[in-house]
């Protein structure tokens, strides 16, 4: 079944409510984190809570929210649902803030969680691959808010639904000065001649360079140490669609469908249009994770 915790208690799903002056409703003022729970276990929950207390201090959100009771409750909301695979949706928003009077600074942020049945993906999806489109929208590097999981989400939405209408299951987002960014909703890897290239995320930017507008994945960073351990050469820099175009295999990552294959990219072939080696070995490491 579904359960929902909201502010510090389980309640029932018809029962769930917040204030119509919540500033996440009133202006997407807020954060959140997808997870995957396999039974008890949430995959990766240490790290996504520490990127979200990155991302709460950054944008200044609170400074008073901490792991261990978020884990807690996270871990009770997974019980009380008792799934056997389940989708773990972590909102924080802003609560009843008027940020025109006083800021954050001592405000009661909202704190929901979801633990619902998990999206199925097809096995198709992985054994032959998805086409992805190039997104119209562009990152921008000076937003401060651009590489956190905001609650501000609707252009990402636009351009997947610009996506399915062309028969696509995902779009890549490039940045301002065309370098690849993501896609709507995942992180981007790059395979060529063994080599695993992908682009720079948040924390990983050169001292002086550009700020990143890039979400540093959980999946994404699972896979280079994974990739790191097998003995490939990994690369973060800027890359552009050429890249893309020219890889072995380009992979998409997040903490829903693991890992996806793209094979191919508008009217654009990727490779011989067919999963490679490094997507089916990395398909049967997620599901062992």
């Amino acid at each position: 079944m579904t359960a929902v915790w909201l502010n510090g208690t389980l309640e029932k799903v018809v029962d769930a409510r917040i204030s119509a002056f919540d500033a996440g409703f009133q202006h997407a003022v807020g954060l959140f984190e997808t997870m995957t729970a396999r039974g008890s276990r949430v995959v990766h929950l240490h790290q996504h809570l520490d990127r979200l207390e990155v991302s709460l201090r950054e944008t200044r959100l609170s400074d008073r929210l901490k792991s261990g009771p978020l884990s807690d409750a996270i871990h009770a909301t997974v019980a009380a649902a008792a799934l056997e695979t389940s989708r773990v949706r972590l909102t924080i928003s802003g609560g009843d803030l008027n940020l025109l009077h006083g800021g954050a600074e001592g405000h009661e942020p909202t704190i929901l969680i979801v633990a619902q049945p998990t999206t199925a993906y097809p096995d198709e999806l992985y054994e032959k691959g998805i086409r992805a489109t190039v997104a119209d929208a562009r990152a921008n590097p000076l937003d401060p808010f651009a590489a956190h999981k905001t609650l501000a989400y609707w252009p990402r939405l636009a351009e997947l639904q610009s996506a399915a209408a062309k028969n696509a299951s995902e779009a890549l987002w490039f940045t301002v000065s065309n370098h690849l960014a993501g896609g709507c909703v995942s992180n981007v890897i790059l395979v060529k001649d063994g080599e695993f290239t992908t682009p720079l995320v948040r924390g990983e930017e050169p001292e002086g360079g550009l700020p990143s507008p890039v979400l540093p994945g959980i999946v994404r960073a699972e896979v280079l140490g994974w990739a790191a351990g097998e003995g490939h050469l990994i690369h973060r820099k800027m890359v552009d669609i050429n890249a893309v175009l020219e890889a072995d295999e380009v992979l998409l990552t997040n903490s829903s469908w693991g890992v996806l294959p793209v094979v191919g990219v508008e009217r654009e072939q990727i490779a011989d249009g067919k999963p490679g080696p490094v997507a089916t070995q990395l398909r049967a490491w997620w599901l062992a994770e």
